[in-house]
């Protein structure tokens, strides 16, 4: 397989659960909708397929820490008082990764070369992760057992009795998406 490097001073992804991430954690593993954002960002060709992973066919994920932010938000919805529309402010916690380190893998070398000349973003258009200089030729093997150079998280698409409930799909009349997570190394980093 072959394999770009990304790397960016930090990135931010979209917990599925919203407002409930502190419960499932999911700001550290990519599901397969972010994924697949990624592979259309990266081969827009993708964007008329119908939706599903044609490309990346690996990913692995690390960090060195994750910032705890507060933001201010709006819900959708509007409240009415006294015949006045308005919105009430919410405060949430958000979580950015500091420094991620990311891998995708390809098949064949012609879409790794294609992607390592692009940029990605995790979930967040502002925090963008720059490709390596050079795309690693590595057996898939070699890439689930190095433990000190491929550490991370990574979600595997599939169900198994491992598995637990990571989203659903709005592109397949809100099925329920399924993984389980491999983790590989030390996913977090060691702060010197």
């Amino acid at each position: 397989m072959y394999f770009v490097n990304y790397t960016g001073p930090f990135g931010f992804i979209k917990p599925w659960t919203a407002v409930r991430d502190s419960e499932t954690f999911s700001q550290q593993f990519l599901t397969p909708s972010i994924v697949a954002g990624m592979e259309r960002k990266l081969f827009p060709d993708l964007l008329s397929e119908t939706y599903g992973l044609y490309k990346i066919k690996r990913h692995r994920l690390s960090y060195k820490q994750i910032s705890h932010q507060q933001e201010q938000i709006q819900p959708r919805g509007w409240n009415k008082k006294n015949n006045n529309f308005f919105r009430k402010y919410s405060i949430i916690v958000r979580g950015v990764l500091i420094e991620p380190v990311l891998y995708l893998g390809f098949d064949n070398e012609q879409d790794a070369v294609h992607a390592a000349k692009q940029h990605i973003c995790l979930c967040r258009n502002e925090d963008i992760l720059f490709p390596g200089r050079k795309i690693l030729e590595v057996p898939e093997k070699e890439f689930d057992t190095q433990e000190d150079f491929f550490n991370g998280f990574e979600l595997v698409f599939e169900q198994t009795d491992q598995s637990f409930l990571v989203g659903y799909n709005r592109f397949d009349n809100n099925a329920p998406m399924y993984g389980w997570l491999k983790v590989v190394g030390n996913p977090v980093k060691h702060i010197c």
